[in-house]
């Protein structure tokens, strides 16, 4: 299951990361958590929201974490011009 997932995984954080693609993926990411059709249905209980749950983790976590970065690359930018 790894060798399937981890693929995946490091296809959707390199093409989020890239700000070029950056929108395309936000948005198919919140396209995907609001349709109705999905991997696995939502009709299942648990196991149908864990693909919500993946994709909505990982769009948080990639997001926020681009945002921490290109705030501390300003940060050491605005540092390095004072100096």
């Amino acid at each position: 299951m790894k060798f399937f997932i981890q693929p995946l995984y490091n296809l959707y954080r390199t093409v989020l990361r890239n700000s070029k693609y950056r929108w395309v993926v936000v948005g198919a990411s919140l396209l995907y958590l609001l349709s109705p059709i999905d991997l696995v249905t939502d009709v299942i209980p648990v196991v149908g929201w864990l693909d919500d749950g993946v994709i909505a983790t990982l769009l948080v976590t990639e997001i926020s974490q681009a945002v921490l970065e290109q705030r501390q690359a300003r940060k050491q930018k605005k540092t390095a011009s004072v100096s």
